[in-house]
């Protein structure tokens, strides 16, 4: 698992408009904020995705970019992001090698099957590609206000 002061791996993946973003890109600017969720409009990414929505003024204040990273097609991020007016940009990870990098992809059962899903991680990432703070199984209901406290503290 990837830890605080580990260098974040580089990743170029496509938007729910299928533009390309360059990790390396997003740090040029800003602190990268990088979110790794389930799935597209349930119930606990729709939380999440919300509170991060509501908060982007604050997050952009701080000098910090928010992304967020599901296995979910680019047509499936566009009706989300569309559905409840998402302002954090969504990316498509398909065939989740990004996941994969990131350590984020786990085995889960379900009604007695087992398949590959990502763990709800988030990971703060400096303007250097250095890992600054690295959160694994996260509660959404929250989660976007603890992120905001952990930015503004530093």
């Amino acid at each position: 698992m990837l830890q605080a002061g580990d260098q974040a791996p580089e990743f170029s993946l496509p938007d729910a408009d299928m533009a390309r973003v360059k990790s390396t890109d997003l740090l040029r600017e800003n602190t990268l904020i990088l979110c790794f969720y389930p799935k597209d409009d349930t119930p606990g990414c729709t939380m999440e995705a919300l509170e991060f929505t509501d908060l982007q003024p604050e997050f952009e204040a701080c000098g910090a970019t928010i992304v967020g990273i599901s296995r979910d097609t680019c047509a499936s991020h566009g009706a989300f992001r569309d559905k409840y007016g998402l302002t954090m940009r969504l990316l498509a990870d398909t065939d989740g090698e990004v996941c994969e990098a990131y350590g984020v992809l786990r085995e889960k059962e379900k009604n007695g099957q087992r398949r590959l899903g990502i763990l709800r991680t988030t990971f703060i990432i400096g303007r250097d590609g250095i890992i600054q703070h690295a959160l694994y199984d996260v509660v959404p209901k929250g989660h976007a206000r603890r992120m905001l406290e952990i930015l503004q503290l530093r």
